[in-house]
């Protein structure tokens, strides 16, 4: 039987390239990857196939090379930068004589290193358990099957039925607990759309600067690094974007090529953010050569989470890096849907601000507001949003604003006083430019 080596961090990476995959730019990913786990590459193989062996992913041959190079370098992991099956780990772990670990495996481990909140901590514990479940076999070889003769007689399978109901309990409490967690989510969604309060999600590949932009527009805290999830857990600030308002900004997990179905079904919690946000900024690294894979892949993860039909923006960030200036890009219908700058070092961030503006001003109104005089709280609060032109006091004491203001924020100070808006064009009813009642 084997036993596995419990510690140890010296690794051969092993890469291999099938006809319908990426090359290069996929293995200097993977190094990262393994880099941001905390392993120290020490040697990395790479093959080609036309397809996977079924017994040792790379074929024997290979297989024995990485054996090599284990006892050469006294490196006690192998990484893959591929899924493996149960079984193929397990051939592997017997004629290697060490731990073996799957693209899957780094990653969950990468994100059970970055988990901080309670949340977060359930979620990747709940994406460990569900990959664990397959290979439970592994851990218990020796009572796979019951032995004959006086003295030898075990309980065959009895640990790993014990171990799968011991595992099936655990994931059930988890998800009652991310359950809660859900709906405590939900109520607080439910607070801010009672508020009106519009939320931007920002999304994008991993390592792409969504928390340093959030950090410079929140004037937040925020952990950011030049590693891959630097940043696991969602966070929330409310940001006061000139000429509008209040919006709520939220920082996302990275999106990585091939993330683990494990993954994505265990933080569905934590994108429904994103499903549910008004606009996304979908941050793209502009000194990346792949940026244009990058930028589909994140469109891949989008769609399978049901945030696809959620209005975006592109923001090209790291132009620093890129020697590129600040810039914005118009549709044919003049929207932005592009644009360029430095969220380390603040370039174009004006122009960020301008398309937040320009998408959330997009039903802008301009014109006068007839107010009686009992209307004195509704008009402190109309003054409050900064929208006001002019005041006029009539007759009857009360009193005529010139407004420009979404026709949003108008229908929200007018349903707090359970009323319903008209807008005229001029101070005389009798020229009405329009007029809608509050839902």
């Amino acid at each position: 039987m084997f036993e596995r080596p419990q510690s140890g961090e010296r690794a051969v990476l092993v890469h291999v390239d099938f006809p319908d995959e990426s090359g290069p730019e996929d293995l200097l990913e993977f190094t990262d990857l393994a880099s941001s786990a905390g392993a120290q590459a020490i040697a990395t193989v790479t093959a080609s196939r036309t397809a996977p062996d079924p017994r040792f992913y790379v074929g024997s041959g290979k297989a024995e090379e990485i054996r090599d190079q284990l006892s050469a370098e006294d490196a006690q992991l192998v990484i893959f930068n591929h899924e493996l099956s149960p079984s193929q780990e397990r051939n592997l772990e017997q004629l290697l004589q060490a731990r073996v670990l799957d693209r899957t495996g780094l990653i969950l481990d990468i994100f059970a290193q970055r988990a901080r909140s309670f949340e977060g901590k359930l979620q990747v514990e709940l994406a460990q358990l569900k990959h664990l479940s397959t290979r439970l076999v592994r851990g218990w070889t020796h009572l796979e099957r019951q032995k004959g003769g006086i003295g030898l007689r075990g309980p065959g399978e009895t640990q790993l039925e014990t171990d799968r109901r011991l595992l099936g309990q655990r994931i059930k409490r988890i998800h009652r607990r991310l359950d809660k967690v859900r709906s405590q989510r939900a109520q607080g969604r439910r607070a801010r759309e009672r508020a009106d309060v519009p939320t931007v999600s920002l999304v994008g590949y991993t390592n792409t600067g969504k928390s340093t932009l959030f950090n410079r527009l929140c004037n937040a805290n925020v952990y950011a690094a030049d590693q891959l999830f630097a940043t696991l857990d969602p966070t929330l600030r409310r940001f006061s974007l000139p000429g509008f308002g209040d919006l709520v900004l939220v920082d996302t997990v990275g999106f990585v090529r091939q993330l683990p179905h494990e993954l994505v079904a265990a933080f569905r919690a934590t994108l429904e953010e994103t499903l549910e946000a008004d606009l996304l900024l979908h941050l793209v690294d502009a000194h990346d050569p792949e940026r244009h894979a990058r930028i589909e892949q994140v469109n891949e993860v989008l769609d399978v989470i049901g945030a696809s039909a959620v209005p975006q923006i592109l923001v090209y960030n790291k132009i620093d890096l890129s020697a590129e200036p600040p810039r914005l890009l118009r549709d044919v219908q003049g929207r932005i849907t592009r644009l360029w700058c430095s969220a380390s070092s603040g370039a174009g961030l004006d122009l960020l601000e301008q398309a937040l503006g320009e998408f959330f001003l997009a039903d802008q109104l301009q014109g006068w507001l007839q107010l009686p005089a009992s209307a004195g709280r509704l008009r402190a609060a109309i003054y409050q949003t900064g929208r006001i032109l002019q005041d006029v006091t009539d007759e009857s004491g009360g009193w005529w604003l010139e407004v420009r203001i979404s026709q949003r924020e108008l229908e929200v100070l007018y349903r707090r006083e359970g009323q319903q808006y008209a807008l005229y064009a001029s101070r005389e009813p009798v020229n009405v430019a329009s007029a809608a009642q509050a839902p």
